[in-house]
């Protein structure tokens, strides 16, 4: 028997005891009967297409993990960068007096020497010439007159060898030496070159297309691996009236702010001069803005109520990895999706992580 039936059952046992009693009674009985079992039937049914409509609704996409940041407003410095190497800008050329020989050379290129230092010894090539030809007299010697006499030549020829010592004129490094101990040189030749300390400046070649904006004065940081980690400050001191037609460059003289002793000729670096200033940008991370290479579009995907908005922008001044954002004008403290918005659909859940 169904529950309907078995409910029906129990109240037709009832109304028949009270059969008894009052008509009224008897239809008060039979209506809420009635609605009992009505009502049974219509909660069962109620149940059953709320769990039909449940098993039917599609299940809720996860949110994405995305990292974000926030649009800030920050200044900007606008700069030009361009390669280059330190060079000196007083050479000091140690030079030999005489035709003679080099008998001592104590420093070596990349010595660092200060004002005095010996630098090397010379021998003058006639004096030298004599005392050899007396010692060969003393050996060809017969007699011990003849042994006398190249003795006595022997020893004029050493009183009257002319050795000439030659010392640095200045402090710095030495950037080269053009012989070795035991060469003759000649009268004016060139035995060392030195680099004079505080004489160093970084020689940037700035592209032509960059020169315009360049300014005696301008603020610069050096980058150069083999002098530390820490950018090297600099001054610009001019444009040198010399350019270059096969890369299009110009040469532009930084000199080191405060001096730079202790920096050698001939370190390869990158200078960044600060040609302009960009104050209150609307600023991003770099991270955030993705270029379509070929069509050039540049992206940023904004949090908008945990969905992911695409928005087309075009950036403007880039100082490290902070990019600027021309257009649209973005709101100080939205939020940019920074790492996981790659093939990110518009409207996707997202959902902000560590």
């Amino acid at each position: 028997m169904t529950g309907r039936g078995a409910a029906q059952h129990r109240w037709i046992r009832v109304v028949r005891r009270a059969h008894r009693g009052s008509t009224a009674a008897l239809l008060v009985l039979l209506a809420t009967a009635l609605g009992a079992c009505s009502g049974g039937d219509r909660s069962a049914a109620a149940d059953g297409a709320g769990a039909a409509d449940r098993a039917a609704a599609p299940p809720v996409p996860a949110a994405t993990p995305v990292r974000e940041d926030s649009v800030r407003r920050e200044t900007l410095r606008i700069t030009v960068t361009a390669p280059g190497r330190t060079e000196a800008l007083h050479q000091d050329r140690v030079r030999a007096p005489f035709e003679s020989r080099l008998m001592s050379l104590p420093v070596t290129d990349g010595d660092r020497v200060t004002k005095g230092q010996l630098l090397a010894v010379v021998v003058s090539k006639n004096s030298e010439a004599a005392l050899a030809g007396a010692e060969q007299m003393l050996a060809a010697a017969q007699t011990a007159a003849d042994s006398a006499d190249a003795e006595r030549a022997v020893a004029i020829a050493q009183r009257n060898l002319v050795r000439q010592p030659l010392h640095a004129p200045a402090a710095g490094v030495v950037m080269s030496h053009a012989a070795e101990e035991g060469d003759y040189v000649s009268d004016g030749e060139v035995l060392v070159t030195i680099a004079e300390s505080g004489a160093v400046f970084f020689d940037a070649q700035v592209t032509q297309t960059d020169l315009a904006q360049v300014r005696p004065g301008q603020r610069a940081a050096i980058a150069m691996p083999a002098a530390g980690a820490v950018p090297v400050g600099a001054v610009v001191h001019g444009i040198l009236p010399t350019a270059s037609s096969q890369n299009l460059s110009a040469q532009v003289r930084l000199d080191f702010s405060p001096a730079r002793p202790d920096v050698p000729v001939g370190l390869f670096g990158t200078a960044r001069i600060v040609v302009g200033v960009r104050p209150s940008a609307t600023v991003v991370p770099a991270a955030s803005v993705l270029r379509d290479d070929v069509s050039g579009v540049s992206r940023v995907a904004l949090d908008s109520a945990g969905r992911a908005h695409w928005v087309t922008v075009q950036t403007g001044v880039r100082e490290g990895d902070r990019v600027e954002i021309v257009s649209p004008r973005l709101s100080p403290g939205q939020l940019v999706i920074t790492d996981g918005q790659v093939g990110l659909p518009e409207g996707a859940r997202v959902q902000a992580g560590s």
